[in-house]
């Protein structure tokens, strides 16, 4: 029954999670820990570039549900016999270890992406498990909030073999379970384990919760998620649009018609001036169902993803950055909500020689009580972003950012039929 949780269901997050990893040789399992598996693929005691990859091949194929345990095993045995590898363990053990641990982790983390629309999450322990771990089973059951900080080190896996897994949950689902909020997080009790022993780089002690497995401590691609989040651009000085060629399928051109009518905002909409960062930050992500602590992956009108989570505003040293205007904050999540338009087109780096693909969102809304229409544009590319606001009268030319493809128009609810 394990191959049919981790394997014989592959889906688009879990493999592409997998797909961004990079395969590093190692001495041995704790040469990089916990969060660090976000980002590198390894097997222990793997410490040849030709052997990792060959692994990472036969996970692959799992993963891809083209092979089975057993069709591992035989990878497995293919590749000991051509690298002539040493490695610690019985083979069914160490090969079991090898497909159950990246499969789990790599299910985990294509699913924590998935959760992130639901507002609880609701932990599950496996009935089928033949040697469950008591502390598991009593938190089968256990609901609470997406972002209590328990999950930060309960996510499983929590250990060797562990198959427990997360279903997000809707306050219907509350509702029908009896519950009228989550429940309460366990208390967390830390114990000293010391791991390593036969580690090049000598033994360490590391504190994990009781009933987690040490380097089980974190949840699976949440590390990736926040890596994922743009970071603000500081301007576009120097940035070209490229000159419509044809074989980019991008051509450059500017609308003919005028954005759809200024969509109305109550003036309640948006938070009273001098509140301060903090504050326009949280309103922004809290649209987004992210909060200071924890990003969320959002979805645009069309479908494209974009992480957002404080990182969004801050500067390398994690400080606030001081070029973002904080009265301008909690309008540009309106329209990355509900754009009037939305653009990309390809523009070239002379400073760096590439092009890089940028998406725009444009909106105007008439906020009750303003006599003029606010404009709020935000640009996403693959070197940041970068965020444009303006009231009071304020004008910006909006051909320069109505450029390249159309990818969405809102319809103009006032024009006539």
């Amino acid at each position: 029954m394990a191959d049919a949780a981790y394997g014989s269901l592959p889906f688009r997050e879990q493999a592409q999670f997998f797909a961004r990893k990079v395969s590093l040789p190692t001495s041995g399992w704790t040469d990089i820990y916990t969060r660090e598996h976000d980002w590198a693929f390894v097997v222990a005691g793997a410490n040849r570039d030709a052997i990792v990859s060959d692994f990472r091949g036969a996970v692959q194929k799992a993963i891809d549900g083209q092979s089975t345990l057993e069709d591992f095993r035989k990878d497995f045995d293919r590749i000991v016999s051509t690298h002539g590898w040493d490695y610690n363990g019985g083979r069914d053990w160490r090969s079991r270890v090898i497909y159950d641990t990246n499969l789990s982790t790599s299910y985990a983390a294509g699913r924590h992406e998935q959760l992130q629309a639901a507002p609880f999450w609701e932990y599950v322990h496996q009935d089928w498990v033949q040697h469950p771990r008591p502390l598991h089973q009593s938190w089968n059951g256990l609901v609470l909030a997406k972002d209590d900080p328990w999950w930060q080190t309960h996510y499983p896996p929590n250990g060797w073999g562990c198959h427990c897994e997360v279903r997000g949950l809707w306050q219907r689902d509350l509702d029908r379970m009896g519950k009228g909020g989550p429940d309460t997080a366990p208390a967390v009790a830390l114990q000293d384990r010391t791991i390593g022993a036969r580690s090049e780089l000598g033994p360490r002690t590391v504190r994990v919760p009781e009933g987690i497995d040490p380097g089980f401590e974190y949840a699976p691609g949440a590390a990736r998620s926040r890596s994922a989040i743009p970071s603000e651009r500081s301007g576009a000085a120097g940035a070209m649009p490229l000159a419509a060629p044809s074989d980019i399928g991008l051509p450059n051109r500017r609308p003919d018609e005028p954005l759809p009518a200024p969509r109305p905002l109550p003036a309640a909409a948006l938070p009273p001036a001098g509140l301060g960062t903090e504050s326009y930050v949280s309103d922004f992500l809290e649209q987004f169902g992210a909060s200071l602590a924890r990003p969320a992956v959002a979805r645009d009108v069309i479908g494209e993803r974009l992480v957002v989570g404080r990182e969004l505003f801050t500067d390398a040293s994690g400080q606030w950055n001081p070029r973002i205007d904080d009265s301008s904050i909690p309008l540009l999540a309106h329209a990355l909500l509900g754009p009037d338009e939305i653009w990309t087109r390809l523009e070239w780096l002379p400073e760096s020689d590439r092009a890089v693909v940028r998406r725009t969102y444009i909106a105007r809304f008439d906020i009750e009580g303003e006599q003029q229409p606010a404009l709020a544009v935000f640009e996403h590319g693959q070197d940041g972003w970068l965020g444009i606001t303006a009231r009071d009268g304020r004008t910006v030319d909006l051909d320069a950012w109505r450029l390249g493809v159309r990818l969405y128009r809102r319809p103009d609810e006032s024009a006539e039929d």
